[in-house]
């Protein structure tokens, strides 16, 4: 059965399209980007390419200009997991420490492609390395976006045994975001891996206890978690697709929505 349509949120009616376009007014006033580090390597084995980030700063940039407030969280797992380095052996702290500097270097790469871009941006980082970044504070962070800057958020939480996905839920919530938005390779979350099942179909909406219950792994447990706790939706969304990031801060209809609706059949 087709997936409720997600009213409320991403709106799809003619009418509301036509007043978006209009009007260009975005749907959401502060945003959480959550990038993965595989996301950065473009058509690289390891590391940066510098092509992709051009892209999501172009993106960013666009999201700016029309009033939207920007805070990103990337991951470091193009450069190093820390996960899979404990599964070979390595104590998980100083693994997921490892990763956390990983994802440092990201978002400084992508901090030099938005400023490229006249795009004013700040990176805070929850391990302290004052000589390249500055240090989270959550109500300097605020400030950075009502300033308009767009604010890169690495390190994680600063802790082990927490993804980046959990790092960006909290952050989220921490400054106030409206919606924390999943850049992914796949356009939504699907019923089973489409490049497996050719069956696979996308859904449209899920609950966060669905995404739970059917360990759909799209988001750790424990960052869907919280997004539960505080009403924090989330839409999983194509980041390859040219426009996206500012379609979804748009609140345009694409890829999945997760959020606390009634749960309907599937």
């Amino acid at each position: 059965m087709t997936d409720a349509p997600a009213a409320g949120l991403l709106e799809d009616a003619p009418a509301a399209k036509a007043q978006r376009s209009t009007a260009g007014t975005a749907r959401f006033s502060r945003i959480l980007l959550k990038i993965s580090g595989e996301a950065l390597l473009g058509k690289r084995s390891y590391g940066v390419d510098p092509d992709v980030c051009v892209f999501i700063a172009r993106q960013l940039g666009e999201v700016r200009a029309i009033g939207v407030e920007v805070a990103v969280v990337v991951g470091g797992g193009n450069i190093f997991r820390g996960l899979a380095a404990s599964a070979k052996g390595m104590e998980r702290a100083t693994a997921d420490f490892m990763g956390m500097l990983a994802t440092v270097m990201n978002a400084l790469a992508l901090q030099d492609a938005l400023e490229k871009a006249d795009v004013p941006t700040r990176v805070m980082s929850a391990i302290a390395m004052n000589e390249v970044a500055e240090p989270y504070i959550r109500r300097r962070a605020m400030r950075h976006l009502e300033k308009g800057r767009v604010v890169i958020l690495a390190a994680g939480t600063g802790n082990p045994y927490f993804t980046t996905d959990t790092a960006a839920a909290l952050r989220a919530v921490e400054v106030g975001a409206e919606v924390l938005l999943k850049a992914t390779k796949v356009d939504g979350v699907y019923t089973a891996d489409p490049a497996l099942d050719p069956d696979a179909t996308r859904h449209e909406r899920l609950t966060y206890g669905q995404v739970l219950a059917d360990r759909l792994g799209v988001l750790d447990s424990t960052a869907v978690s919280l997004c539960m706790d505080n009403d924090l939706p989330i839409v999983v969304f194509d980041m390859n697709r040219p426009d996206n990031i500012r379609r979804a801060a748009m609140g345009e209809p694409i890829g999945t929505l997760i959020d606390g609706g009634t749960d309907h059949e599937r």
